[in-house]
């Protein structure tokens, strides 16, 4: 019998991908009650993990895991994990707990998940001072949480008035700001390692995909605050920056996918680090959704409908190889 892997916080990730799935396609047409099947999967993935952390973890083995430079950096999957869900329970959960219930689900969920990234957003890069290690895409995981927070704290904004909604909407562009700036030192870092010393082991691969994670919820953050205006010129910003950070992201994808059809070529074993193309990708189909709202166009209306398969395709395929992986790891 193999021993069972410790149950870390890089498990939450499978929340984030099904999570994003299911509030993705709540911007697709004719798929709302799809998504919604897909976000009641995602809810009751979240309750089973919340529930088995609590009985698994204790401070010792915390202490253990955030000591480890790798899975540390997955300390941002938890609270990203509990916001996708939230904002999935707002947008598709109205018709199944009714709306006002939907609402405060959102709000626990995202006082909680924003709470919990903000922690990790300076105790785990904190904790790599003066650590030596090599910068991987692992390491935009604990700073990206302040970036869902603001693209599902504007969807909560809409629903405040007044002064209220001013406090939200300046609070989401703090936010923003905590995790833009973040992601504009730690990219370059990786670049550099990846023009220096190639892409790595095989099984870091995949998590060259983060880098989508921050463009795509800025840019889906950057175009839903501008639907919640309370300052001048937000409707400029969110389209100009969303349309610029837009073609950044697409060279990333395809680099990102140039490397990985490379490595795969010479053997991309399984792990769970593969859910790291699943999360990402969606914030790229959210953002270009947000673009098209914005900017009514046929040309953002269809790559977002193009990587929305490939996002689907992404979540079955790494969905089915961790359910594989799982049973494998407990016989």
């Amino acid at each position: 019998m193999r021993r069972a892997a410790p149950f870390g916080p890089n498990l939450f990730a499978s929340v984030m991908g099904t999570g994003i799935v299911a509030t993705a396609g709540a911007s697709m047409p004719g798929l709302h009650a799809v998504a919604t099947v897909v976000w009641v999967f995602a809810a009751a993935l979240l309750v089973v993990l919340v529930v088995a952390a609590l009985r698994s973890w204790t401070w010792a083995t915390v202490r253990a895991q955030v000591a480890d430079p790798v899975m540390a950096q997955f300390w941002g999957a938890p609270p990203m994990a509990l916001m996708t869900v939230g904002t999935g329970t707002l947008l598709l959960g109205s018709d199944w707990i009714g709306p006002h219930a939907a609402l405060a689900v959102d709000w626990t969920l995202w006082t909680l998940g924003t709470l919990l990234g903000l922690a990790t957003s300076v105790l785990v890069p904190l904790r790599m001072i003066g650590s030596g290690e090599r910068a991987f895409g692992g390491w935009l995981m604990p700073v990206v949480p302040p970036m869902v927070s603001a693209a599902s704290g504007a969807l909560l904004a809409q629903h405040l008035d007044g002064s209220a909604r001013q406090a939200m909407v300046l609070g989401c562009y703090a936010l923003f700001g905590v995790s833009l700036f973040a992601t504009l030192v730690i990219v370059p870092q990786i670049w550099q390692r990846l023009v220096r010393h190639g892409p790595g082991a095989a099984s870091t691969v995949p998590t060259l995909w983060i880098v989508l994670g921050p463009l795509g919820q800025s840019i889906t953050a950057a175009c839903l605050l501008a639907g919640v205006p309370v300052l001048p010129g937000q409707a400029a910003f969110g389209v100009l920056y969303g349309t610029a950070t837009w073609g950044f992201a697409l060279l990333w994808a395809v680099l990102a996918a140039a490397v990985t059809v490379r490595t795969a070529r010479r053997g991309l074993p399984f792990a769970l680090t593969w859910w790291s193309f699943v999360f990402p990708l969606g914030t790229l189909v959210t953002g270009t959704s947000a673009l098209a709202a914005r900017v009514p166009s046929s040309m953002f209306t269809g790559v977002a409908a193009g990587l929305y398969g490939g996002l689907v395709l992404a979540w079955v395929t790494v969905g089915v190889r961790t359910l594989f992986y799982a049973s494998r790891r407990s016989t």
